[in-house]
């Protein structure tokens, strides 16, 4: 960052209403900050990741009217808490990014974001692909 400080966390969303992440400040991102996904102590990082893996694999395109032109797993790293997703819409082919992330190996959280690339509002899009993705 601008003070010399590493920043250890996910991209910031900024102001735009598209886009949702975990490692934002409540206090100064309140309508895009989510809580991270929390996994069961008893799961190693990997473990977790490859369950959270098997679920965006199962993920079904179309779903609540979202992400029906599919979706592409760029990285899928469970052994270093570490996934990457492009969502694609139907119509418009727009991409959407979502990250999934263990920042801390010791922790048993997951960080999470979910954006859209272009525009300014996205529908509940984004909101949605996270809530399928935590039932999952």
């Amino acid at each position: 960052d601008m003070a010399g400080e590493e920043y250890w966390g996910l991209k910031p969303c900024g102001a735009s209403p598209n886009c949702f992440c975990s490692t934002d400040n409540v206090d100064d991102s309140p309508d895009t900050s989510i809580p991270p996904f929390i996994f069961p102590a008893k799961l190693s990082r990997e473990e977790a990741f490859q369950q959270l893996s098997d679920v965006v694999k199962s993920y079904e395109p179309g779903q609540s009217n979202i992400d029906g032109g599919g979706f592409d797993i760029v990285t899928n790293d469970p052994q270093n808490g570490y996934i990457y997703v492009q969502f694609e819409s139907l119509k418009n082919g727009y991409i959407d990014d979502v990250e999934l992330a263990s920042l801390d190996e010791k922790s048993n959280k997951v960080q999470v974001r979910s954006s859209s690339r272009l525009g300014f509002l996205d529908f509940g899009v984004n909101s949605k692909r996270v809530n399928a993705i935590a039932k999952g």
